[in-house]
């Protein structure tokens, strides 16, 4: 269990994939709460309730209104003007002085009936701003008053609470001003009240000190077009908040429900990314400290993505190193016996050396050493060659090479060293291209130097095998599809071992019977095809049939394949 929590849930990866996909969703609830529209549509859909709710109550106390006539008012001038036997008639003055004062005795209950139903705040004001009557102070008999107090010290609150309080003032608004009762229940610091004096409604949003929102509505109360006084709605702190209070939290518990299905599919995710690159490594270190066994990188070449191909590339590069460990075993125990058989003779004629009597055994016994050494000389050269022919063609940069001009150079510095006595012929043949094969057909892209080393080696090969007189080497140069083919053959007495392949491994020699010993170090082929496949290309042997000559052999055929650029 603790290697599971320590390895798959806690792991370095595990825990930054968890990360990083809880801050994006935490951003993306953050932004939901701090931008969420609802607020505003909940305040806006607010006001235009009140303002219906306004122009209905306010129609009803309009209606209420009563005038007050108790005497008649006559004008003495416009009396004087009268002639005998007129009448005055009740005229636009009059009419114009007429008053609809609002009677409190008869809109309270009126007010109390339409309010009571509903948490709205209800204030009644006369033309000149003066309360006249306030909701808070209706009350039906049997109904008890409750006010709330301030407390007689300040409570502390747990870090819950001020948490809680912390984020809701993040999301507060900062641009509404601060509610406040006024003194005496006068409406003059009330814009919205001064504004509905003029003949509109008006509205205003404000915050309290506890940073709950209030929605206040003021309706001017008219009757033929007097307005009489104002009506001002305003609802209770904290109902607006309570609820987007729940929509918050419904957005809150989508939150926790959406962390919990990333964190256990950020798990999954991770569990399929961490556990197999963990045992990737723990295979690598395994690679590493196993030196008597072979340890085996874990397959994931089944899975089509990055992690398969890093499984897939680890493998190859482990059998790679395991191959060249074998190479580097294998090539030291070649050389070992390759040295050892020249030091054993040089140390052989040395310690004979001494006893010698005459001057024929002394002069043999340095013919020895002398062979010997340079047989030595050979070795070590060609050693050093083959070990640091892999670095040298990583490091060199591939250039475009004309196979058939470094051929022709090739042939020529074969011709000009012949043996004195030996008359070999020595022909370069190259195919005609074909015109859809462009200007140059036979080019490649590798070392010049290199390859000639390879067809210097093949050639020398072929010369060496070929009779002294009517020798003939051909060399010709061929292009078939996207290769170029070499194909270096000689009448020789062709490859008279048994497996064919074996002529291309390291100190492998099969020389002509008439050939001194020790002179060739047996590493030409495994070089050539060595530089030959390090150039994405094969080299291939083979015999040439002839059922009319000795043994049915006619020569030997060495054929290079490389890729034409």
């Amino acid at each position: 269990m603790r290697w599971l929590l320590g390895h798959s849930i806690f792991s370095s990866l595990t825990r930054r994939i968890v990360f990083l996909n809880l801050v994006a969703l935490i951003v993306l609830v953050s932004g939901i709460l701090y931008l969420n529209q609802f607020r505003a549509g909940l305040i806006d859909a607010r006001v235009e309730s009140l303002l219906t709710q306004g122009e209905i109550i306010a129609g009803a106390i309009a209606s209420s209104a009563t005038v007050e006539t108790n005497s008649i008012t006559l004008d003495p001038e416009r009396l004087l003007e009268l002639q005998a036997g007129d009448t005055l008639q009740p005229g636009s003055d009059a009419a114009e002085s007429l008053d609809f004062p609002i009677n409190p005795e008869r809109v309270a209950p009126l007010l109390r009936r339409l309010i009571s139903p509903t948490r709205t705040r209800a204030r009644l004001y006369d033309r000149d701003a003066n309360l006249i009557l306030d909701s808070r102070h209706l009350y039906s008999r049997g109904q008890i008053l409750r006010y709330d107090l301030p407390p007689l010290a300040d409570e502390e609150t747990g870090p819950m609470e001020t948490a809680l309080g912390w984020v809701q003032h993040l999301f507060q608004r900062s641009d509404l001003p601060i509610y406040s009762e006024t003194p005496g229940g006068s409406g003059a610091t009330y814009p919205e009240v001064m504004n509905a004096l003029t003949g509109g409604p008006a509205t205003v949003v404000r915050v309290t000190d506890k940073g709950e929102l209030i929605v206040s509505v003021a309706v001017p109360i008219q009757r033929f077009r007097a307005v009489l006084g104002v009506l001002l709605l305003s609802t209770q702190g904290g109902d607006i908040d309570k609820i987007v209070q729940a929509e918050r939290m419904a957005i809150v518990r989508v939150f926790a429900v959406a962390a919990l299905v990333t964190i256990v599919l950020s798990i999954l995710l991770a569990s399929t990314i961490a556990t197999p690159l963990r045992r990737l490594s723990a295979a690598a270190i395994r690679v590493k400290r196993g030196v008597k066994s072979r340890e085996e990188i874990p397959d994931f070449g089944d899975r089509a993505d990055e992690v398969g191909n890093l499984a897939t590339a680890l493998r190859d590069m482990t059998n790679a190193l395991y191959k060249r460990m074998d190479a580097i075993e294998s090539f030291a125990a070649d050389v070992s016996h390759e040295l050892k058989n020249p030091l054993t003779s040089l140390r052989s004629a040395v310690e004979t050396l001494p006893m010698a009597r005459s001057e024929d055994s002394k002069a043999r016994l340095l013919a020895v050493i002398e062979h010997d050494v340079r047989r030595l000389d050979r070795l070590i050269t060609d050693i050093s060659d083959a070990s640091r022919l892999d670095a040298e063609l990583a490091r060199e940069l591939s250039e475009r090479v004309d196979l058939a001009g470094l051929l022709e150079s090739v042939v020529d510095g074969a011709r000009a060293h012949t043996k004195d006595g030996w008359d070999t012929d020595i022909r370069l043949d190259v195919e005609p291209a074909l015109p859809t094969m462009g200007s140059k057909p036979y080019r490649v892209a590798g070392h010049d130097l290199r390859l000639s080393q390879v067809f210097t080696n093949l050639i020398d090969n072929a010369r060496s095998f070929v009779p002294m007189e009517g020798g003939r080497i051909r060399v010709r140069l061929s292009r078939k599809g996207s290769r170029v083919i070499v194909v270096v053959s000689d009448n020789g007495p062709g490859i008279q071992a048994e497996n064919i392949q074996r002529i291309f491994e390291r100190f492998y020699t099969d020389r002509p019977s008439g050939e001194a010993f020790g002179q060739n170090s047996g590493l030409g082929l495994s070089i050539s095809r060595q530089i030959v496949e390090a150039h994405g290309g094969t080299l291939e042997a083979e015999n040439i049939r002839d059922p009319h000559a000795p043994n049915g052999l006619a020569g030997a055929r060495f054929t290079v394949s490389l890729p034409a650029e």
